[in-house]
């Protein structure tokens, strides 16, 4: 599963075959169509969902013993070094569900629940931290478009400016809360 969130993240759904996951993950060929019987969408729809799983876990734990505003300078950290250390070729796994809906559109429905997951977490957590429930809620939601947008101009541009900025810009909005 590990393989298959890195090529994703890095070739998208619709850029990557079950070769590329068997090379880079060592597994044998057989065990993919015995673990994913239904192919390459069914690995992609379990892959978005154990990353988006993965993160929500992780921007929950963030929240719960640093806060809100330390959870998102972690998590842009998280991406700001994957980017650098891919060489700008990996995203966010999550990301390439959505982005690939059509050659997996059960892909793309995991991305969407992952998406609303991170937001809810978020929301509650500036909540839970004074913010008024419905600027929490739009706040949650920008973070979380920011952030995966940052990614894509990231790669876009080799260059981590825009998750730096997008950084600075969510902080300065929940540290008026905190």
């Amino acid at each position: 599963m590990d393989g298959a969130r890195q090529v994703f993240s890095e070739r998208g759904i619709a850029g990557t075959s079950l070769s590329d996951i068997v090379e880079r993950s060592g597994a044998p060929r057989g065990s993919m169509y015995h673990y994913f019987p239904a192919g390459k969408e069914q690995l992609a729809e379990e892959s978005t969902t154990a990353a988006g799983r993965m993160m929500a876990s992780t921007i929950s734990g963030l929240c719960a013993t640093k806060g809100p505003a330390e959870a998102l300078s972690v998590i842009v950290n998280f991406f700001r070094k994957q980017l650098v250390n891919s060489e700008y070729t990996a995203g966010c796994p999550v990301a390439a569900g959505a982005l690939e809906g059509g050659e997996a559109p059960s892909a793309g429905h995991a991305a969407g629940d992952a998406f609303a997951a991170w937001e809810q977490i978020l929301a509650a957590a500036l909540w839970q931290h004074g913010m008024p429930k419905a600027k929490a809620e739009v706040l949650a939601t920008t973070a979380v478009a920011a952030v995966e947008g940052a990614i894509i101009i990231a790669r876009a541009q080799r260059s981590t400016t825009a998750l730096d900025r997008v950084e600075k810009a969510l902080l300065a909005s929940v540290l008026t809360v905190e």
